[in-house]
């Protein structure tokens, strides 16, 4: 016995967990080698640079796979070293890693085809198929030496497992034995949890599939940075994208019109700037709640309100998620999240016409800026695949005495940093910026205490501030030679910490702030149509004078007459269409409520009293749920896949 307790164990445990790393690094290879001409690498460093990236994404997989495995074999069991429990622990170990490891060799060849990763949605292609015999058949036949590769790497991987042994051992001390073998568990068992995560520090969220474009130069690098067991696990869980057929396509093109072309406008190019801004909801801001009939209502917003008399203003908006990403991808593809994120899903990572791709095919330069790590919310994966030419985060900033310590850069140094490189931009630009400071823990700048008022909620504060960044960037900009050239639109992502009962309501817990300016003056009012973040794409589009067709599922705000004004969101396990007179509540195949659309608390269920408008509305929440789901499963989110 050792004086150390079940240490030749933890060796073999190590090594055989090192193996696993091993072995994917070598599919990883062979997945390059068999799609070189589709994925772009500049010579062995910049492989070994995407590999490196990648282990994180093979520490989720390879945790996860092995999860039961390393389980057996820290138990503080006294029979754990006999040769009939680690047999047991051998056919655990390559019983699941085999599986794990097969779905690495099928993408060698199911790549060139997918373009992408395997996820969960194959097994939902391949369920439909009648003929999986023959089809596995002929992958065995056509593609031999896929197989010949995979059991020739299975064979070596148990021939080095078996180098190393765990020998039989006696226990002299148990008590000693007993208490190692739970500290040792506990230690084991909190560093596989924060490896299946991805990481061991502060996040708000494992890393996803959209994580790996952080690291990329194009687009497809991000499948060397994965590997094909992350993407089905990860994916195997949050995938509520299924097909559904309830209504014609002819009730889609009339009811939905997925597909848009505006003739409002002469073309014209002018600058587009987006500021997202965190948790910005409507309740904050007081010239959006004038007409509210809110008692003793406060609002935290002094500069954008005197902004918003010069703006189009927009007092019944709505988010089309609950997450921060959720709102990257309504506004800037004009996307919508429901049950499960679009850029957690298996389907990001697509050609996707948006208003990045539609505006870099005018001559825009894009860029996003984002104080936060780079990478953070997932925003720097998905502007990579939108096609982003550039992204300015926290290190492009490169000024930590700026840093708030636990998200990103202050508002205030940074919507000045977003002012001078927006100097550097190549005319005509598209820029978005996500702002960072109004989020928990709600605390503004030491020299700043006290400037704003603290108000009813936490976060009231963190607004006051927001809205002096802005304040101090429109103060600067306004005297640089783009700015009469500009479109700004304000948005706020999602809702957050609600004082007013209004806010409490259901339906307005995704109530947003929302308003476009332009210095011309072209665009000024007030509209108090129903709004949403979808929209944001195709009014661009029609005040630029864009005249191509495009998809698009919002409808332009300052024009569009064809598409009746509506919400559409989901929340409480069920969809909710806003339109007309009334809220409906659509379990995905079926009205299950509808409510007045005064009653935004949705308390009072009119289902049994259904009309004609009632009908209508149903209906319109299938054909656009039926049309999003076939476009986003069937991969004809691009200008070229519209029809």
């Amino acid at each position: 016995m050792s004086r150390f307790p079940r240490l030749q164990e933890y060796k073999a445990l190590f090594y055989r967990i090192l193996l696993a790393y091993v072995f994917y690094f070598v599919a990883r290879l062979l997945f390059y080698w068999y799609n070189s001409g589709l994925i772009p690498v500049d010579g062995p460093w910049e492989f070994l640079t995407l590999y490196y990236h990648g282990l994180a994404f093979d520490t989720t997989a390879i945790l996860y796979v092995n999860a039961l495995f390393i389980v057996f074999s820290i138990l503080p069991f006294t029979t754990n070293t006999r040769p009939q429990y680690q047999k047991f622990l051998f056919y655990l170990y390559f019983i699941t890693n085999g599986i794990a490891y097969a779905t690495n060799f099928i993408d060698f060849i199911y790549y060139r085809f997918n373009f992408g990763r395997s996820t969960v949605a194959i097994t939902d292609s391949v369920a439909h198929e009648s003929n999986k015999a023959l089809l596995f058949w002929n992958f065995l036949t056509g593609y031999w030496h896929v197989f010949l590769l995979f059991f020739v790497m299975f064979g070596l991987w148990i021939y080095l497992y078996k180098k190393v042994r765990v020998k039989p051992d006696r226990i002299l001390f148990y008590g000693r034995y007993f208490i190692a073998s739970v500290m040792a568990f506990l230690i084991i068992a909190t560093l596989t949890i924060g490896g299946i995560r991805g990481d061991f520090q502060k996040s708000t969220r494992p890393i996803n599939l959209i994580d790996a474009s952080r690291y990329v130069r194009v687009a497809s690098q991000a499948d060397i940075v994965m590997n094909t067991p992350f993407a089905i696990i990860r994916t195997m869980f949050s995938n509520s994208f299924q097909k559904v057929s309830l209504v014609s396509k002819a009730d889609i093109d009339s009811l939905v019109m997925p597909v848009k072309a505006y003739h409002n406008n002469p073309p014209s190019k002018p600058n587009v700037v987006i500021f997202i801004l965190e948790s910005n909801a409507r309740e904050y801001y007081g010239c959006l709640n004038k007409n509210a009939n809110i008692p003793n209502y406060r609002g935290y917003t002094p500069f954008v309100d005197s902004l918003a008399q010069h703006s189009l203003i927009f007092t019944n908006a709505y988010s089309n998620g609950h997450k921060s990403i959720h709102a990257v991808s309504s506004i800037l593809a004009g996307i919508p999240s429901f049950k499960d994120a679009f850029t957690s899903s298996p389907y990001p990572k697509q050609p996707t016409e948006s208003l990045v791709s539609t505006l870099e095919s005018e001559g825009y330069s894009t860029s996003f800026f984002h104080g936060a790590p780079n990478g953070s919310m997932g925003f720097l994966g998905y502007s990579n695949i939108l096609g982003t030419d550039q992204y300015f985060g926290k290190t492009e900033y490169n000024n930590d005495a700026d840093f708030d310590g636990v998200w990103g850069i202050w508002d205030e140094p940074f919507f000045q940093f977003f002012d001078r490189e927006l100097n550097k931009q190549k005319q005509p630009f598209l820029a978005t910026l996500f702002s960072v400071s109004s989020h928990e823990p709600y605390k503004v700048p030491a020299k700043y205490e006290g400037k704003f008022p603290k108000g009813d909620v936490n976060i009231h504060q963190c607004i006051g501030y927001t809205d002096y960044a802005l304040k101090r960037f429109f103060a600067k900009a306004k005297s640089q030679p783009w700015f009469n050239n500009t479109i700004f639109i304000l948005v706020g992502d999602h809702g957050n910490t609600v004082f007013y009962d209004e806010y409490k309501k259901e339906f307005n817990r995704n109530a947003v702030a929302m308003m476009i300016y332009r210095p011309d003056g072209k665009y000024a009012g007030v509209n108090d149509d129903f709004a949403q973040q979808i929209d944001l794409y195709p009014t661009v589009l029609d005040m630029i004078g864009y005249q191509k067709p495009f998809r698009s599922w919002g409808r332009s705000l300052i024009s569009d007459t064809k598409v009746p004004p509506f919400v559409i969101k989901y929340s409480a396990n069920l969809y909710q269409m806003m339109c007309g007179n009334y809220i409906c509540t659509f379990d995905g195949k079926k009205a299950v409520g509808f409510y007045a659309k005064e009653d935004k608390g949705m308390e009072h269920n009119l289902i049994s009293k259904r009309n004609v408008e009632m009908n209508l509305l149903e209906l319109r929440c299938k054909a656009f749920l039926q049309d999003y789901m076939e476009r986003v499963i069937d991969k004809r989110l691009s200008g070229s896949t519209m029809r």
